[in-house]
This record gives C-alpha cells, structure tokens and sequence, in this order.
C-alpha cells in the first residue's frame, strides 16, 4: 500500500461501520511490517486507532488488528502503544483474549504480542530503537517516558492475577494441532522463563570475589518453574518433541531444550546452605525418609555390641541424641552433607530426594540391606547419586554453549535433525534414578567394594552413553529405564574394552597400528599351522554308496562289497595327499603305506566346496535310513552329508601352460572329492588346502578363530600396559641427565 493512502487508510479505521474497518485492517497487515510504512503510520496517530480496534471489537477485525500490532514489533516499531497510563489495561486485554477466546487466529496474535512484550526487556536494540523514535510518538500523542515495569515478566503480573488460569491455559494449547498456535504459546513460556531468570540473576548479590551468595538469591524463578512444571509443561513439550510437528516447532523446541540446560546449570550454581529453610527442609527429609529408627540388630545386639535396655529417661532424651553415624549411614563421606554436596549443588541435593521421595520403601530395604555388609562392600547410596546426576551432566553437556539452533539450520533431512532434539533431557529425574539403580545393580553383580568406586561409576557412564545416547528421538522414557535396568553387565564389561583399546589407539596411534598388524599376522600363521596339522593328523570322510550297491534288509550286499569311507591324509613333508577307500572305519588310522592313491598338491587348481552346515534331521534321506533292532544304524550305512569338498587339476599340460598363460577357459577335471561328516572338519580341511596353496581361508569358522586369537594377543599386550600410561604424560625429570656435582670415583658394587 503507498503511503498517501494512509490518510484514508486511518479514516477506515476509525470508521464506525464493521465492515469498512475489517476491509482496512486486513490491508492494513498486509503492509505494515514496511519499516517506512510504520513510521509514517505512527506517525500520523495510527497507534491510537488500532490499540482502540484491539480493545474495543472482536472476531475477524480483532484477529487483523492483533496480527497488525504483532507485525509492527517483529520490526522494533510501535513500542510506544504500551507506554502510559493505559498501557496495563492494553496488556490486560490481551492476556484476557489468551484466557476467554476460543478462536485460534485470535489465540495466535494475542501470543504473539505477549512474545514480543516479554522479549523486549531482553534486547538491546529495543530501547535505543525506542529513543530514535521519542520525537515520533510525541507526535502520536505517547508519552516519551516508559513506565517501570512495562515489559518483560513483571508487565504480565497484575493482568495475570487478574486471571490466574492463564499459565494453565497457555501449556494447554501445547496440544493444539494448529502448529502455528502451539509454537506461539511455546515461545511465550519460552520468553517468561528466559527473562524471570535473567531479571534474578541480576537481582542477585555478589560477594566481593565475584561469587554468586546464593543464600539471598531471588526465589522467582524456582517458584515460577515449579508451578510450570506442576501443570504439566515437561510432558507437553516432550510429546511435541517426539512427535511429527517437529519441523514447524523447531525453533522454540530448541530454545526449550537450551534453557533446560540453562536451568540445570542454575541449580547446580545454587550451593546447598542451611540457613536457607528450603535446603535444611529437604536434608531432613532424606534422613527422616531412610527410617532411622530401624537399624538391623540380633539378639540384642547391633554390630557385635551388646544394646542396653532403654530407660525413661534416655527414651525421653532419645531423640535429641546425635547418631554418630547419621550421615554416613546414607552414603556420604562424611558428617557435614552439604560439604559433599558443593559440586553438583542444589542439583545434586534434588535428584537424591526425588529419588528417595518416589522409592521410600526401595531407599529403606537398601539401607537395610546395605548395614548387614561390611563397611569396605557397602554401596555408597548418596555418593552414587552425586555420581550419576555428574554423569547425566557431562552426557547431555549441559556446560556446552548452546548452539542447536544454528546446529539444525546446517542439518538437512529428518534423520540428521533427530541428533539435535534430546526429548530425553526433559526426563532427566527418571534417568536419575534409572542410572541410580543401574548403579546399585552393577554393584552388586560386580561384586564391588568402595575402592572400586570409580570403577562401578566408568561402567555406569558407559552404560548411559549406550543407552541414552544412542536412543533414536521417538523412543520412549519407558523403554530406556527398561533396558538400563536389563543391560548384560557382560556386554558392559566388554563395551568398556573396546572404549579402553580406542583410548589406547589415540595415545599411541601409529605405534599400536603396527602392533595390531604384526598380531594378525600372527594369528594367521597361528591358525594356518593349526589347520594343516589336522590334515597331518588325516580324517575319515564318508562315500556316497549307489543305491543298486547298498545292503538289502538281510545285511546282504548285492553285487559287491561297498566301501563307503575314505580316509585322507597329509604327507609329513606336505607335498602330497595320500587317500584310500575302505569298508568301515579302523580302530587305528591307517598309515601312508595302506593308501595308494595320492595327490600331488602342486597338480591342484583349485579347491571348491559349499561349506554349509549339515541341517537338523537331513543326515539320512528318508529312503535311505536301516536301523538294526536294536536301534542303531546299519554297520554298512553312513551318514549324509550336504558338505563337500572336490579337488580340481588341469586336465592335459597344455591346459595347465594355458592358465599359467592368464587364459581364463583353461579346462579343469576333479580328482578327488571329499564328503566331511561335521562343518568343523570341512572348515579344517577347506581352509587348510587353500592354506597350502598359498590362498586365504574363507570359511567362517576359521576366520572367527583368527579373530579371537588376535584379540587374545592384544589384550595381552594391553594388559602389560598399565593404565595410567595412556593419560599421563611424561613424568617430571624423565630423560633429565643426573649431575655428578659433588661426586668422586669413589664407588663400589655390591654383589
């Protein structure tokens, strides 16, 4: 729209007729986020007329206006609308359209204008545009001075105690399935949180180092963020999270999820103090909470001595008596808690007692459980909570400068952008405690004493970075907690090697690459010499026998004497192979001298076989099978197997100089087929042939075996490193030349 219309642009609008001011302010949005349009629009008193239209109409003229005024701040202008005397009733009304109005275009304007006042406090560019624009207000008729107060959180307070369901109703259209509502009302509890914690934190004393003295520190924002989460802000916004919508509320997902970090780390900066009422409250929740009345005694006697019978006067004085081990009995080092609890702060202190508050019963039978060991076995319950909510602080990075924002600008597709969202961050008190019992499980099953402290917490670390972090975005709290608490502690063990053997491999680097090199040359050669002894040591094979030769039920033969085994055998100097065919199996292998026929191995081609194991209930065709009375099988009949093995040479001279030549249709003839009775025995000899031949193993088996000899090799060789040598450098004076200041040649041995 040009700006000489806006004479008659304003005239519309203050018209009396509905119809001719709908017409106008649906223009009127269209045009308005023109920075030069605005301002001659201030400029000639628009603000009056559309702050009216807001206050004064409804239905489609309330939704443009609202959509208008909303326009006009995304550009940092018309700021002066809220300045006055009348500027709280204007926001009144607004928070009033959030709490009464049912329509969604008018729900969407109305969040955004609340967006833009609570984020105004927190920008720079915000007052200094507004003193550009004094002398244009004056004009309009503002007032130049902005009254205390009149953005950011505190602007909200008197329309919403005017109507307290207004937060309530707010999280409420988190489940709206207009997007643009729903991210509307997301960034409005988004700006709230954001600028009640930057309103306390610089309302917040510091000591003269520079320290933050928590003991006085603003109580808005834990208050503020209490009742949010009572009406159920978490559970909303971690469905939005996981479901579909995620690409139209990605933004202020990501804001969320940024200042839930923020949040942590403000909780963890909250030193645990005494003489703050809610810290001593909750420090004698968690005694009271672990029962400290039920120790575990027997026949009159608790840890070998001998309790005294209570008399009145101490039964009167019991309970202001100090248990010596009050604390400790919890799991703390020491007497003094909120010592222990200086790292992790408040934080720390909150994940323990909503431990203890939701598994009482639990936190009790541990105790119990827990005094009847020795000291040395007892599981350090608070000093495992401390170590859990440190390792789900280092795992989600919570002290990582938030950059998901411009993380998931860069990412492209669905797939990538899931790395991003960790909807697992909003349920950080069920993974509390879910690593927490995890904890206490590895523990018990490892058989850990309080020496091993460090060591239990590695595995439990290890065990969160498998579990949470490699959690696809729509996978369920419920499924996580279940496969921390069911997690093989053996699969842990050997996740922890392969993270060791990798630390070890960027400590060293190209040194432990060469090692790894010359072990797997190792294990070849191992298993290689392996696998032609077995052909050293020769096999029995079966024969298939013709079907017109096999024994009649009698057990007579028809035309000749069968011999359905063959056994083979490698000569001792591994040139030739010796075989021959026989009745039945000997008692004793028989010898190179009884087998006749032979292969000379530098005549073989090639050696070919299906190597396939022998299936449950295919070792006999059905026709096939003649069991004696006595139920077992016929001397004369062998097992069937699906596995062979056949031996190939060149057929003539001229066809072995062709294959020499790289001709690749010279003519092959097998010469001698082999049948192995087991998928053992063929790996053996299949791989122990082509072993001779120079050529790579290719079964399965004898690749796994090489394998694990080069894996046993190398954990060897880690084991005669110790493990402080791959974090520590070099030690103090190492390489230094002793001086011989102050020495003679005046020495001795001592033999």
């Amino acid at each position: 729209m040009d700006q000489a219309d806006i004479p008659a642009l304003l005239a519309r609008l203050a018209s009396d007729e509905d119809a001719a001011r709908k017409m106008a302010v649906f223009k009127l949005q269209s045009s308005i986020n023109d920075p030069a349009f605005a301002d001659v629009f201030i400029s000639s008193g628009g603000l009056v007329i559309l702050r009216r239209l807001i206050m004064t109409t409804g239905g489609n003229t309330l939704a443009y206006s609202l959509q208008s005024l909303s326009r006009l701040l995304e550009v940092d202008m018309g700021w002066d609308i809220f300045e006055g005397i009348a500027a709280t009733d204007l926001v009144e009304r607004v928070v009033e359209l959030v709490v009464t109005n049912p329509l969604v275009n008018i729900l969407r304007g109305a969040m955004s204008i609340l967006v833009a006042i609570v984020s105004h406090s927190q920008s720079s560019s915000g007052a200094a545009g507004l003193s550009n624009r004094a002398e244009s207000s004056r004009a309009a008729g503002g007032s130049s001075i902005r009254a205390p107060g009149s953005f950011g959180f505190r602007a909200l307070r008197p329309a919403v105690a005017v109507y307290p369901t207004f937060y309530e109703l707010v999280i409420a259209q988190l489940q709206s399935a207009d997007h643009a509502l729903c991210a509307n009302a997301l960034a409005l509890i988004n700006a709230l949180i954001r600028d009640i914690l930057s309103t306390d934190l610089s309302a917040v004393p510091t000591t003269p180092g520079g320290s933050v003295r928590t003991a006085s520190s603003g109580d808005d924002w834990p208050k503020f963020i209490k009742k949010l989460q009572d009406l159920g802000l978490i559970k909303a916004v971690y469905h939005l999270m996981q479901s579909s919508a995620l690409q139209d509320l990605a933004h202020p997902l990501l804001e969320f999820q940024g200042l839930t970090k923020v949040l942590l780390r403000r909780w963890r900066e909250v030193s645990v103090d005494l003489e703050r009422p809610e810290h001593r409250r909750a420090l004698k929740g968690l005694h009271l909470a672990s029962a400290p009345d039920r120790q575990p005694h027997t026949n009159g006697t608790t840890n070998g001595i001998k309790k005294e019978e209570p008399t009145a006067e101490s039964a009167r004085k019991g309970s202001r008596k100090h248990n010596p081990e009050k604390w400790r009995r919890l799991g703390f080092e020491t007497e003094s808690p909120t010592v222990e609890f200086e790292h992790m702060g408040f934080l720390g202190m909150m994940d323990m007692t909503d431990y203890v508050r939701k598994n009482e019963d639990g936190f009790q039978k541990l105790l119990l459980e827990q005094s009847t060991q020795s000291m040395p076995k007892r599981c350090p319950v608070a000093k495992s909570s401390l170590a859990v909510t440190m390792i789900l602080y280092d795992h989600f990075e919570v002290d990582k400068p938030d950059e998901d924002v411009k993380t998931y600008q860069q990412l492209d597709g669905t797939k990538s952008s899931d790395k991003v969202f960790r909807p697992l961050l909003l349920q950080w008190s069920r993974l509390h405690t879910a690593g927490l019992q995890a904890f206490f499980r590895i523990w018990k099953a490892t058989g850990a004493e309080q020496d091993d402290f460090d060591k239990a917490g590695e595995l439990v670390r290890i065990l969160i970075d498998q579990v949470v972090g490699q959690a696809v975005r729509t996978k369920d709290v419920v499924d996580v907690e279940e496969e921390l608490h069911e997690f093989d502690c053996a699969r842990l063990r050997e996740l922890q090697m392969e993270l060791l053997e990798l630390a070890f491999e960027d400590q060293w680097g190209t040194h432990l690459y060469q090692v790894r090199e010359e072990l797997k040359r190792e294990a070849l050669q191992f298993v290689k010499e392996q696998r032609i002894r077995c052909l050293l040591q020769g096999s029995w094979f079966t024969k298939p026998v013709p079907k017109r030769d096999r024994a009649d039920s009698a057990g007579k033969c028809r035309l000749y004497q069968p011999r359905p085994w063959r056994f083979a055998k490698l000569s001792h100097n591994r040139r030739f192979l010796h075989y021959a065919d026989f009745v039945q199996q000997t008692p004793q292998d028989p010898g190179l001298d009884a087998m006749v026929d032979r292969v000379d191995l530098s005549t073989i081609s090639s050696v070919v076989s299906n190597v396939s194991a022998p299936k449950k209930g295919e070792d006999l065709d059905e026709d096939d099978q003649s069991v004696s009375s006595n139920g077992t099988r016929l001397q004369n009949q062998t097992p069937k197997t699906t596995t062979k093995i056949t031996i190939y040479s060149y057929a003539s001279a001229e066809e072995a100089a062709k294959a020499s030549s790289g001709a690749q249709d010279a003519r092959e003839q097998a010469i001698l087929t082999l049948y192995p009775q087991s998928h053992s025995l063929a790996s053996e000899w299949l791989d122990g042939l082509l072993m001779l031949l120079n050529q790579a193993p290719i079964t399965a088996e004898t690749s796994r075996l090489v394998g694990q000899v080069y894996d046993f090799g190398l954990k060897i060789r880690l084991l005669n490193v110790r493990f402080e040598s791959v974090y520590s450098g070099t030690p103090a004076g190492a390489g230094v030349v002793p001086s011989r200041e102050g020495l003679d040649d005046d020495y001795y041995y001592q033999v």
